[in-house]
């Protein structure tokens, strides 16, 4: 039986080597998004704290005003803090969604790829299987000509 050779193995290779790096830069996407979502989840766990020690010190006996004032600057400060964070969240987040889709693409082009791949293997079968028909064809016509003459 002959060896399978699939013409396009190099384009394949290629379809695969460029699917890893794009997964490779989807997962630092990822990484990159799940950080800066986990600055933002921190600001907003500091503007809580901000938020329940202004209950604490407008709550005491005895009432410092200036430390209400700089708390209350504090917790306007993490707001600003906050917006500035959500919009870098949301420029990761697009960058994901970028990385997502080629990876998506790469997956599709290397699964096309391998369907050809199997394709070509499922034609290159039935032609060996055809050629191993016509070869017992040919040796059973040889053997029969060949009994039919010395039995003459």
């Amino acid at each position: 039986m002959a060896r399978f050779n699939y013409k396009l193995q190099g384009v394949l290779n290629l379809r695969m080597q460029q699917e890893e790096q794009v997964k490779m830069e989807f997962a630092v996407a990822n990484k990159n998004l799940n950080d800066q979502i986990d600055i933002l989840e921190e600001l907003k766990r500091r503007k809580e704290e901000y938020i329940q020690e202004g209950y604490a010190l407008r709550n005491e006996n005895r009432m410092n005003v200036r430390e209400i004032v700089d708390n209350n600057y504090a917790e306007k400060q993490m707001d600003v803090m906050i917006q500035d964070q959500q919009v870098v969240v949301e420029s990761y987040r697009a960058k994901y969604e970028v990385a997502r889709i080629k990876l998506t693409k790469a997956i599709q082009e290397r699964k096309m790829q391998e369907k050809l791949r199997e394709k070509a293997f499922a034609i290159f079968i039935e032609e060996e299987k055809e050629a191993e028909a016509k070869e017992t064809d040919e040796r059973s016509s040889f053997v029969y000509t060949k009994r039919a003459r010395e039995g003459e």
